[in-house]
């Protein structure tokens, strides 16, 4: 057996060396989540201001189920879409089972909750009167909003870097309805408990050394962001 140093070495340099299967498998995780982001955070971050200015019937318990659902774990998520998406399922008919479109899906359910429960603390963390002010001065609602969102720039900020940070390191639900089918649904967390599995210890470091850059970049992210949100008098 290898000693870890060995082993260690070998993880560099297929990050190095460009190893094109090493860099398939990220390519994959990162093209997924960067879309599952990009489609989740509009409709989560009006649903966020809309709980945050409106008073309805029914508020605190969509706020409550938004809250509960940051909790779940992904492979129920996973386990949920699966059935859905499978030949009998109510979806089955899309054949979207163990594509990166599934994965994207899943991602953008776990990620909507998260982008939800940040913006709605940002939104009533902000002054009130940014909206007002704007609405009084004849802005349309749409404009208005972007007045808003720009007030509370960085906590919507925080809200992406955390969603992000929730969906990258995710496993069970892109197992279950990706299927970690190489150079097509296999990602950095699929690759490593695979690799892992298999003893090859090589590629799970070098993929697992990319998530820990990454945890490291997006921690330095919500750390800036929230210096930042204390320097705006």
């Amino acid at each position: 057996m290898e000693s870890f140093s060995d082993t260690a070495t070998k993880a560099v340099l297929l990050l190095v060396t460009g190893d094109s299967t090493l860099w398939s498998i990220i390519g994959v995780s990162f093209s997924t989540t960067i879309k599952a982001i990009a489609l989740a955070t509009p409709p989560a971050f009006l649903i966020g201001f809309v709980l945050t200015m409106t008073r309805f019937p029914g508020r605190w318990t969509l706020i409550s189920f938004f809250n509960t659902l940051l909790s779940v774990p992904t492979v129920v998520i996973g386990l949920l879409l699966y059935i859905s998406l499978s030949r009998s399922g109510p979806l089955g008919s899309f054949q979207l089972l163990f594509t990166q479109n599934a994965m994207m899906i899943g991602q953008m359910l776990l990620a909507f909750p998260v982008l939800v429960a940040m913006s709605f603390s940002a939104f009533k963390a902000a002054d009130r009167s940014a909206w007002e002010t704007a609405r009084t001065l004849g802005a349309r609602p749409l404009r208005a909003f972007g007045t808003l969102m720009y007030e509370v720039r960085y906590g919507l900020a925080a809200a992406g870097i955390a969603a992000y940070g929730r969906i990258i390191a995710e496993v069970g639900c892109s197992m279950m309805v990706g299927g970690n089918i190489m150079n097509h649904t296999r990602n950095i967390p699929t690759a490593i408990a695979l690799e892992t599995s298999k003893g090859e210890f090589a590629q799970g470091i070098a993929l697992g050394l990319v998530l820990l850059l990454l945890a490291l970049m997006l921690n330095f992210g919500v750390t800036f962001l929230h210096r930042r949100s204390e320097m705006i008098p």
